[in-house]
């Protein structure tokens, strides 16, 4: 492997000796038995090995170790390789099915002055978000092997980084050296034994956001480290054992470039991720990477397609065939993301923004195959969230009279009956599939909640009562459960804006404790829609990013 005959491992022991001599010197200066002769005697040493080493780099050493170099692209990332000279090389492999990265790491510690570690990793300017869940393989030997998130200034086992950081014994950190050789310092999490890690960049401003899956984030925030524009973004792992290889399996790793400052909203957009998510287990698969707008997928009654918006249009993406294609809507070319299937899956109900209404959203409905348009509502705006399961009527978000309540009105037309009448927005309706319930979110307590009431409007039962903006209820085909999304504390009850940090929860459909499932960046157009699988299992959703490949 090496051209040099292995003169390079040679180079490894003579340098790991030199290290262990000048940290067992660093370390007797506080005695008081060392003699200066001693010392004298012990740096003669070094310096020998040093240019004994010195003189096998130039002479023989012409290539790095294979362990140590960059290898081909892996997965999301452009490269691997270790960091430092650990014993033992590390290695990465990526299972493009299961979209989760296995990665074998050793290493003497990451700390002090210098690392040993294996890297997978990404050169990236500007801000980003990179997330995680993962775990390791195996008891371990040493409690101090590490795994995480990090951000490193050069592939040098000395430079400036920051990492989000989870021990072997559960102690979970955010880690980080401000400057080439300086020591390393550490911001302990309240929180131990996290398995979803997130780190992100804004200018010198470091975020780490840490989780046991299934419950909110822990976060803490470092300022003013300046590691470059350009910056290596990736996995590691380390054994904290020069003599152990461990490893780790990291899944769900999103690499998401936010939205820039000066953003305005509704005029300025970033790509999508057309994903699903085993609700159970929280894994997720990208479908589909685009640099356009696309929101709110359908998952089709017979499980074969999704449909989604993007720019007026409705697309129907193949699970089979893994592309989408334009459904023909007539007309109605300014689609928005509210649009539902039938329960039987043969119609399918859009919300149009009609020019002869000034631009207002109307309900209409069409097959869902695609066909001539048919208005429902007469009045405008008119936003469609749900169908009934019996066929006959639909249930949506309007404004009248300045205030935003959910009507209710047959598939065919006719006057609408308004369902709610408190002060506050109202949104969201969808029937339960027994249809003995309306789940819909209200703003009237302060917060936007998931709420409850019989089809007539009557009973009107609040069913989360936490600080979080809980939005868009979706039963699931079985009636056990809803799946709904959360909005950050400091955004306003009213409103759900694009490109938030928010929550994929879930609950049973009487409410109680719920249950995180997808940590997305999103918000607008994410699930503003019912996108169950017919298994009650999986869900489609959209996340954002800037700087997405077209597919």
């Amino acid at each position: 492997m090496l051209r040099s005959g292995g003169r390079v491992a040679n180079i490894r022991v003579y340098l790991m000796l030199a290290r262990s001599d000048r940290l067992s010197i660093a370390g007797s200066r506080n005695g008081n038995e060392t003699s200066t002769r001693k010392r004298t005697l012990a740096l003669h040493f070094i310096r020998h090995i040093f240019v004994v080493a010195i003189t096998v780099v130039t002479f023989g050493a012409t290539e790095r170790p294979e362990c140590c170099k960059a290898a081909d692209k892996i997965g999301l990332f452009d490269s691997q390789t270790d960091v430092g000279m650990p014993k033992n090389p590390g290695s990465a492999s990526y299972d493009a099915q299961s979209e989760s990265y296995r990665v074998s790491g050793s290493g003497q510690n990451m700390w002090f002055d210098q690392d040993e570690f294996h890297f997978v990793w990404s050169r990236i300017k500007g801000d980003f978000i990179i997330s995680t869940q993962a775990k390791f393989l195996g008891q371990g030997v040493d409690p101090h092997r590490k795994l995480g998130c990090m951000v490193r200034s050069s592939l040098d086992n000395n430079t400036s980084h920051v990492n989000a950081v989870v021990h072997g014994d559960g102690l979970t950190s955010l880690q980080f050296r401000r400057t080439i050789g300086g020591q390393t310092e550490e911001i302990k999490s309240t929180l131990t034994e996290a398995d979803v890690i997130q780190l992100e960049r804004k200018g010198d401003k470091y975020t780490m956001s840490v989780a046991r899956f299934g419950q909110p984030f822990v976060v803490e925030q470092l300022d003013n480290l300046q590691l470059g524009d350009e910056v290596y973004v990736g996995l590691f792992v380390c054994s904290h054992n020069a003599d152990v290889i461990e490893e780790a399996v990291f899944k769900n790793v999103r690499i998401t470039v936010p939205v820039a400052d000066g953003f305005v909203p509704y005029r300025d957009y970033i790509g999508s991720r057309l994903e699903t998510l085993d609700v159970d287990t929280g894994e997720r698969r990208v479908l589909l990477n685009t640099s356009k707008k696309i929101e709110a997928p359908n998952w089709t009654r017979d499980g074969k397609a999704l449909i989604y918006n993007s720019e007026g249009q409705l697309f129907r993406y193949s699970l089979d065939e893994k592309r989408p294609v334009e459904i023909d809507t007539g007309f109605a070319d300014r689609n928005n993301n509210d649009h539902v299937l039938s329960f039987d899956g043969t119609l399918l109900g859009i919300s149009h923004h009609l020019q002869e209404e000034g631009g207002a959203s109307v309900i209409f409905t069409l097959p869902a195959t695609g066909g001539t348009p048919k208005r429902v509502t007469e009045k405008a705006p008119s936003y469609l969230h749900g169908w009934s399961p019996d066929g006959r009527s639909l249930v949506y978000t309007a404004e009248r009279d300045g205030e935003f309540d959910i009507y209710r009105i047959a598939v065919d037309g006719g006057e609408e009956t308004r369902l709610t009448n408190a002060v506050g927005l109202d949104d969201g309706a969808e029937y339960s599939p027994d249809g003995k319930y309306i789940y819909f979110n209200s703003a009237r307590t302060g917060t936007m909640q998931i709420w409850r009431m019989k089809p007539d409007g009557s009973d009107q039962q609040q069913l989360t009562h936490d600080e979080l903006n809980d939005w868009f209820p979706h039963v699931s085909p079985d009636g056990k459960r809803i799946v709904f999304l959360s909005f950050p504390a400091d955004i306003a009850a009213d409103d759900h804006p694009f490109y938030q940090h928010v929550y994929l929860r879930t609950m049973s459909i009487d409410g109680g404790d719920s249950r995180v499932v997808a940590y997305v960046y999103g918000g607008q157009g994410t699930i503003n829609v019912p996108s169950w699988a017919p298994d009650s299992r999986h869900l489609a959703f959209v996340s954002n990013s800037a700087g997405l490949d077209e597919e």
